[in-house]
């Protein structure tokens, strides 16, 4: 973990698609505002249950963890390129829309995952 950062991302370093996913966004994180959390490795305690974190993703925002879209959009508010649609997320309906967009990927995610790794 970084010694300063605005958000904490726990990831699946054990799935090919997340190393993926987080490599661009470490890319983009120019500014270091986010700590990179790879939950594969046995060692890294979990502020949650391992198994929930890994099933879907999770950040944590001003003492606040998120899940799902939530968590993406705090990612999103930390790396300026990304911080409108960050913000665009705020709004409930956004979100929400988000969210249901997050949950039918949860569904192909593990084919998505055979075909990468």
């Amino acid at each position: 973990m970084q010694d300063r950062s605005d958000v904490t991302v726990w990831y699946d370093g054990g799935c090919p698609l997340c190393q993926r996913e987080i490599a661009i966004m470490q890319r983009l994180d120019r500014g270091k505002h986010i700590a990179f959390v790879d939950l594969a490795d046995p060692a890294r305690t979990c502020p949650l249950d391992r198994s929930a974190m890994l099933a879907q993703f999770h950040a944590e925002e001003d003492g606040t963890i998120h899940s799902g879209a939530a968590a993406f959009a705090a990612m999103w508010r930390a790396i300026p390129m990304l911080r409108p649609l960050g913000l665009l997320a705020k709004n409930p309906l956004a979100l929400r829309a988000l969210q249901w967009l997050y949950e039918r990927f949860l569904v192909i995610r593990p084919g998505l995952q055979k075909l990468l790794g």
